[in-house]
Order: structure tokens, then sequence, then C-alpha cells
């Protein structure tokens, strides 16, 4: 227990399947954290959902983000970790590996959708507090989530806060990435612009690469493709600094690439600890509309700017490609079963465009003007068409500012959903 909070761990069991609860079980796991002054009384309940897909909650530290100070001023906070991943009977490369076939392993990660994620935690609360509706506290995906539990079981919420991360409610996957791939390109040319030393040496990397066989410590080959993906931390408010770093250290004095610059890649670029990140990347967009199709890759064959002979090389974001499954140890075990994730053309849909347009929750959200993941225009269409919204659009801070403010981002949430402000 950190000194600064007090902490319970909870156990749940809940069906994999919902709609089957006599079936399969798996576990899911939740962290209750609450002001230790204020552990004996009596205080709502924030639910907080995670980014990702396949992120688990933060662990409380003495570095535990700015929000969760906030937040235990007034509440009991609950940091979830969504199933499969954590300590919630995580989806690892081995558990995927012990499938029988790849058809069995898709069926499985077919519930591991917002929808099932709702349903766990309005299993979560009827069991912490059954009498009470609780608010929830979502960023980026967890904004994704906080539109299907608005949808799904609206009585379980008593307002919500969403931080970079209202889906476009209709957007398709094609839409999505056809709208990502242009800002991305736009993110990147503003780190070479800050570090223009930066853009020739990635080209250098590249062309090393394409030359010569680079193995990463693991065995996997680095590629060109493999190395753009690094692009992904563009969009944090540390994230040009962090991969100017990792590039200031990449090459040696003969000019070949470090043990600390392959290491660091393979941990960043490996989906170790969050393979459900990539695997079910896509299947957000998925519902009802057909398959998804690896989007994002055919997508790609419309920007000519991003070859990989490209000078200036671009990097890519928060897009997943097929060959990730085939050439990342990490995703191997998956490799089949996401083909079939991506031919599935019956996603049920997750949002309830009725029930949203008169959702009477108060819901409060902060759309980031220039966020690289997450569309700024997409995400001011979701505010207009659900009821009792008030959206806060700013460049103050990038996709992850609900940490970087401190706790400042939740404080004005909280009086826009309470009508303070």
């Amino acid at each position: 227990m950190n000194p600064a909070y007090t902490t319970v761990d909870h156990l749940f069991t809940v069906p994999l399947d919902h709609s089957a609860p006599t079936g399969e079980h798996i576990q899911v796991f939740a962290r209750e954290v609450v002001d230790p002054v204020r552990a004996d009384e009596r205080l709502p309940w924030l639910l907080y959902l995670q980014g990702g897909p396949g992120g688990k909650s933060p662990r409380p530290s003495a570095g535990s983000p700015g929000w969760l100070d906030q937040a235990l001023q007034t509440h009991r906070v609950l940091l979830l970790d969504q199933r499969g991943t954590g300590r919630s009977t995580p989806v690892t490369a081995r558990a995927a590996a012990r499938f029988a076939s790849p058809a069995q392993l898709a069926a499985y990660l077919g519930h591991f959708r917002a929808d099932s994620i709702v349903a766990d935690a309005e299993l979560i609360r009827r069991q912490l507090c059954p009498d009470e509706p609780w608010e929830t506290l979502g960023q980026s995906y967890g904004g994704f989530l906080t539109l299907t539990y608005l949808s799904r079981a609206p009585e379980g919420l008593r307002a919500c806060y969403v931080t970079g991360g209202l889906p476009g409610l209709t957007a398709t996957a094609d839409e999505v990435y056809a709208r990502t791939y242009p800002r991305v390109r736009d993110r990147v040319l503003d780190f070479y612009a800050r570090y223009p030393d930066d853009s020739r040496r990635l080209r250098r990397i590249a062309d090393l690469l394409t030359a010569t066989e680079v193995r990463l410590p693991d065995g996997d080959r680095l590629t060109t493709r493999r190395l753009r993906t690094l692009g992904l931390a563009l969009g944090m408010g540390d994230g040009f600094e962090r991969l100017h770093w990792l590039l200031d250290e990449s090459l040696d004095a003969d000019g070949e690439l470090t043990d600390t610059f392959l290491h660091q890649v393979r941990n960043l670029t490996g989906f170790t600890d969050n393979p459900l990140y990539a695997v079910l990347q896509e299947t957000l967009y998925g519902q009802g509309a057909g398959p998804t199709g690896w989007a994002a890759s055919r997508a790609l064959d419309g920007f000519a700017e991003f070859t990989e002979e490209a000078d200036p090389l671009l990097l890519t974001g928060e897009m997943i490609y097929p060959w990730m499954f085939r050439e990342i140890s990490g995703l191997r075990p998956f490799a089949d079963a996401a083909d079939l994730l991506a031919a599935r053309p019956d996603w049920p849909p997750l949002y309830d465009h009725r029930r949203l347009a008169t959702n009477r929750v108060p819901l409060a959200a902060i759309v980031y003007h220039d966020d690289m993941y997450v569309d700024a225009g997409l995400s001011l269409r979701t505010a207009r068409e659900v009821g009792a919204t008030r959206v806060w659009v700013t460049n103050e801070w990038e996709h992850d500012g609900v940490t970087a403010s401190g706790g400042r981002v939740l404080a004005r949430l909280m009086d826009l959903a309470a009508g303070r402000v």
C-alpha cells in the first residue's frame, strides 16, 4: 500500500460471454483507491476507464497521474483492469498459443470489445454499490467505452468525463484511417522541424536496414516498416522528446545501431505487454458495416508520401498492419485469428444512436484540437449528436492532457458536468 493511498484489491468472476452467463467464466481485477483520511467515509465512486484497447489501469505510486489525486479529494476511485489486461485473465501470446485453432481463438477474442467491458463494469457496480450509479473517467479508448456504457446501461451512470476519446458514432474504419494519415504526416513533419537532424538520422537508419539484416534482442528482424511504428509516440505531450533522445543514442561511432537502441525499439514495438492493442484496434470500428478488412493497410496505399523510399521518411502512428502478426514474435500466435477478425462481417453495433440522442447523464468531454489519435472533427460531430454533452476544445495539451495537466483537466470537466462553469 502506498502511504498516500488506501487500496483494496477486488477480483470478480464474470461470464466470458454475458449473453451465456452459465458458460465459460474469466476473472476481472480492479483496485479500489481512496484517500486514507477519508477511507471510512461513504464517498461517490469514480470508475477509471483506461485507454487502449489492451491497456491495464495505472498502478498507484508516488508517480501516479495528477488526476488521481484530484479525484480522491471527492471520490473513491476504481482502477479497472479491463478484461484481458493486467490481472484480468490476461490475453498474452502464451495464452493465445494454447488455443486449438485460429477459429477458436478468434471467437474468444470477439468477447473483448467495449460491449463486454461495459457488461463487466455493470456487474462490478452492482456488487460494490448496488443502489447507486457511479461516475466514469474515460481516457482515449475509455471514451469509446463511455459511449457504449451510455448506450447500454445509462442507469448505472451519474456523470461521465471523457478526455480525448469521443468516437465517431458512425465512422467506419476506412473513414477513420483516411483522416488519420494526414494528421500523422503533419505531426511527423512538425517533429522534423524541431529536430532536423533526426530526419536525416531516421533516413540513414532505414537505408541501413534495407542494406543489412539487423536483429532485435528477441531475434525479430528490424525492418524499416517496424522502425516507422515508433511514430506512435508523437501524439503524446513528451513524445517528440522521447523519440529524439531514443534516436540520439541510435548509432555508434562506426555507424552501426547500438544495443541500447535495439533494446528500446524491441520494447517499444514488441506488444509484449499489450497484444490486445494490436489485435483489437480495428474491431473498434466494426459495427455491422461489413469487415474492417485491414483498413489501415488499405488506406496506406492512398498516401504516396508514406512510401518507405520517401525522404523525409514518414513514420506511422496508431495503425495496425497484417505484417505485424508475422514479423513480431509477441503477435505471431494471433496471426491467423487476426485475419479472421479482420474478415468478420457481423460485428454488433456498440452505440445506440437513439438512446444517445436523448441522453440525460451529464457528459463533459475535452477535445484536443490537434489530437493525433482521435479525430477532433469526428469528436465534435459526436458531441452534437449526444444529449447532455458539454465540450471543452483546447490545444493546450496533447492526447495525454489528463495526466500532463495534473488535476486541472479533470477538475474542469467535473465543473462542466455539474454546471459550475
